[in-house]
Formats: C-alpha cells, structure tokens, sequence
C-alpha cells in the first residue's frame, strides 16, 4: 500500500510540472507607468525596482524555482494578489483619490515594515530595506499623497 501511495504521489508531482500558470511578464515601463505621471527620483526608482516591482508591477524577475509545481502556483497567485492590490506599471491610470490612497499605505505598510513581506527578504535579500532606504521611501509616498491631495 505505502509503495503504491508514494508511486500516485510521484504521478501526480510529475504532471503537475505541465500545468504551469502565466507568467506577469509585461513591459518593464508602460504608458500607465507610476513614472508617466509622476516622476520619481532616482533613488526611490531603484528602491521600488528592488524590493517592490516583482509583485506589485507588469513585469515580475522569476527565481528558478518558479518552474517547479506547485510552487509556481503559489507564486503566481502571490504576483496577483500583489498587484490586485497595487500595480505601479498601472498607477499612472489611477484616480487622484485612488493613487493618493495607495500612496498613504504605501507609506504606512513600508513604514511599519511589513512590505515587503518577510517570506519575499527571506528569499531576496536586495529587497531588505535599511533604515535610511525606508525612510526615503516612507517620505516620498506621503510627499507625493500631499501633492496629489492638495493643501
């Protein structure tokens, strides 16, 4: 019994391996861009590049481990999620209530540091944000909500 059990596992792990999700793999900078309407210092780009982009954009940098099932299906609808929730290839779109929203939990999300998430710095170590780089980010999201908010 135990034999035959452990062969339908292996079956089943195998051809898992040709159902395999779509991949977000759309335009690094499209005209929706977060940078087509608001222009972001340098800095910061590299910041939400590093630690923010492969889940909340059009274009997501995959490990290799994304090929293998079922961890690619958990990636997948991680990626989804993620942008479902923010997507700053698509900011650029957002109404002004809209992204001045998103920016106010930008800001506190980064600030009380949970995002990026911990299960994402665990694996990516670059998108660990240091003190300094957090407080960039932090105060750049609330500059541009108060921008779009008005005074």
């Amino acid at each position: 019994m135990f034999k035959k059990t452990v062969l339908v596992l292996a079956v089943l792990l195998v051809a898992a391996q040709f159902i395999r999700p779509a991949k977000n793999l759309g335009a690094v900078v499209g005209p929706n861009d977060l940078n087509a309407k608001y222009p972001v210092p340098p800095a910061v780009k590299t910041l939400l590049a590093r630690a923010c982009y492969d889940c909340h954009s059009n274009h997501t940098r995959y490990p290799w481990y994304a090929e293998v099932q079922p961890v690619g299906w958990w990636l997948s609808q991680h990626v989804n999620d993620g942008r479902r929730h923010l997507n700053f290839s698509e900011f650029g779109a957002y109404p002004e209530k809209r992204a001045a929203k998103k920016l106010e939990q930008v800001s506190d999300e980064v600030d009380q540091h949970t995002m990026p998430l911990s299960s994402y710095t665990w694996v990516h170590a670059d998108a660990r944000l240091t003190s300094a780089e957090t407080k960039l980010l932090v105060d750049w999201a609330d500059s541009l909500h108060d921008k779009i908010n008005g005074p």
